[in-house]
């Protein structure tokens, strides 16, 4: 009797602490280690899912801004209109269409207006996941280099659109 109950106590007593552990650990989504690193390598299939597009094919680009977006992503609406206006002001802009079914996708895009340059197609989210991205919208600003500039969680407004114009106006 005294060994079951003892057992128990320590089970419990474990648990408990395992939980007081946990709650000292600071769970808040941080990317400022993110900022001058560079991205890793990627190979991801537009979104027609004919051709694998590779990081260096960024190269090419002064700045590019990856914008990971879905239709179904009010907020991405919402943003649509300052990633429009980014691409008027000669910015690249790679759109990661996350987590959406193409016929979706292409609604949304003839609707607002398609600022991509190219898109490509993240079906499953993993490929977001890897650029640290746990909700849409996410803009990633990365330079030639391959070196992430800024990285926007949420929607872009006017606030982040001056900023990215004076990001890549002052190369």
């Amino acid at each position: 009797m005294k060994v079951k109950f003892l057992i128990t106590f320590l089970f419990l007593a474990f648990i408990i602490i395992l939980f007081f552990l946990g709650l000292k650990n600071n769970n808040i989504y941080e990317t400022k280690n993110l900022i001058g690193k560079k991205i890793h390598n990627f190979e991801i299939l537009n979104f027609d899912e004919d051709t694998l597009i590779k990081n260096n094919s960024l190269k090419n680009n002064e700045y590019t801004l990856i914008n990971f977006w879905s239709s179904w992503c009010t907020p991405c609406r919402n943003e649509h209109v300052y990633l429009s206006l980014l691409n008027k002001n000669n910015l690249k802009i790679l759109g990661i269409n996350f987590k959406d079914k193409k016929n979706n996708a292409k609604d949304f895009l003839s609707e607002l207006g398609n600022p991509y340059y190219e898109i490509l197609n993240d079906k499953n989210g993993k490929e977001s996941v890897n650029f640290g991205v746990f909700g849409i919208p996410e803009s990633i600003l990365v330079d030639k280099n391959l070196i992430i500039v800024k990285k926007y969680i949420g929607p872009l407004n006017k606030s982040t659109y001056e900023e990215i114009i004076k990001i890549v106006k002052n190369k």
